[in-house]
């Protein structure tokens, strides 16, 4: 009989799994660089268009702001202008009388003032005995204090006596709620549209320094 032969055929060596091609991690710093660069980026942005925190720093606003009152500020709902262009978005109203707002200071730009506006463009303001008129109408506002009893004539500063002044185009006329110690409109005129940033909206954080301590019942209250 024949021989047979169990012939088992082998199967061709498979090649050589090639070696897996190392991934290349991001260098650390630079992880870190564009995280920074990021946030950088985004907290401009929010600065420039959408909110903005401030700092009171005199007691022109008592008793509405006091001195360590940290506020934000709502810089679209007046229109932001797109840096470096003349070109206005996001705007939703124009300042109103009653608002509380964060401005250039007229006579230094580098300053920041808060005051609350008193007349719109159009509108004629007055003062008399303290007392403040706008169109020939008393503007009682319930912030408004006094904390000075004696009458300062108009010879002498305007303080408590301001002859009708009309708000001119573009302009506001603007006084702080501490009436007796705030250096406002009634001293050096108008403020300009282009120098508003904002309207005070609330405070975030408040530090009364004399105490040393926060004051707990301003932190998160609506400024109105």
């Amino acid at each position: 009989m024949e021989d047979y032969k169990n012939v088992c055929e082998e199967k061709p060596a498979e090649p050589a799994a090639k070696p897996a091609k190392p991934v290349k991690a991001k260098h650390v710093v630079r992880e870190y660089a564009e995280s920074i660069i990021i946030a950088v980026l985004l907290a401009l942005v929010i600065r420039t268009f959408i909110v903005q925190a401030f700092k009171i720093p005199s007691g022109s606003m008592e008793d509405t702001l006091a001195i360590g009152d940290h506020l934000l500020v709502n810089k679209f709902i007046y229109g932001t202008k797109i840096p470096f262009t003349d070109t206005e978005i996001l705007k939703l109203r124009d300042p109103k009388q009653g608002d509380v707002i964060v401005f250039q200071y007229p006579e230094d730009p580098s300053k920041d003032f808060i005051k609350r506006v008193i007349g719109v463009p159009g509108d004629v303001v007055e003062v008399k005995n303290k007392r403040v008129y706008v169109n020939g109408k008393l503007y009682a506002n319930p912030h408004e204090v006094h904390k000075e009893a004696d009458l300062i004539p108009k010879e002498m500063n305007p303080r408590d006596f301001r002859d009708p002044v009309t708000v001119p185009p573009n302009s506001y006329f603007v006084m702080g709620d501490n009436r007796d110690r705030s250096y406002d409109s009634r001293f050096w005129g108008f403020v300009t549209r282009d120098k508003i940033k904002g309207l005070a909206f609330i405070k975030y954080w408040s530090w009364d320094s004399e105490k040393m301590r926060p004051r707990l019942g301003a932190i998160g209250k609506l400024i109105d």
